[in-house]
């Protein structure tokens, strides 16, 4: 059985939107799926629901280390220690078979911060154990290549680019 791999990316608004999209329909025709978030604070309003879903189970990170660019080279150590140890036990958690699809959201922002050893992760994406959907901006080039669709989701225009802050229910 072929297990695909998709890739949402862009400067726009709704990568994890349609990641969750992707997780309802999963979930809703009677498969397991496995949701997890780089780089959130795991208080999503999507969340609240996720949570009440039997076919859904959310790993949270539980912590979260704030605007990477506001970090001193001691916090990005332990983000980098931090996250390292969420994606082993993802992968773990994935390759018990429990699961048919996973949802990395904010993987490709982990991945280039550096807060994830790169080859580890496409270590783990070319073997592919169950479907995959990733989402963020720039993905790497050897992760595009492994993908077997990928939408990149284009701003057009965006609230936060006329001060409003991000709304609870539609933003976070």
């Amino acid at each position: 059985m072929h297990r695909s791999l998709t890739i949402l990316t862009g400067n726009g608004k709704g990568k994890t939107t349609a990641g969750l999209g992707a997780c309802l329909r999963f979930a809703g025709s009677g498969n397991h799926v496995l949701y997890t978030q780089f780089l959130k604070n795991d208080a999503s309003s999507e969340l609240h629901i996720l949570k009440r879903i039997p076919q859904v189970t959310f790993l949270p990170s539980q912590k979260t280390f704030g605007f990477s660019f506001r970090m001193s080279e001691t916090e990005r150590r332990l983000a980098a220690e931090h996250y390292t140890a969420y994606l082993k036990k993802i992968i773990a958690a994935a390759d018990t078979g429990t699961y048919d699809i996973l949802v990395l959201d904010e993987i490709f922002a982990a991945d280039g911060l550096q807060f994830i050893p790169h080859e580890t992760l496409l270590s783990f994406l070319k073997r592919r154990p169950l479907h995959m959907i990733l989402t963020g901006r720039n993905p790497a080039p050897d992760i595009i290549a492994l993908a077997d669709a990928m939408t990149d989701i284009h701003c057009v225009k965006h609230p936060f680019s006329r001060g409003i802050p991000a709304r609870v229910g539609i933003e976070k």
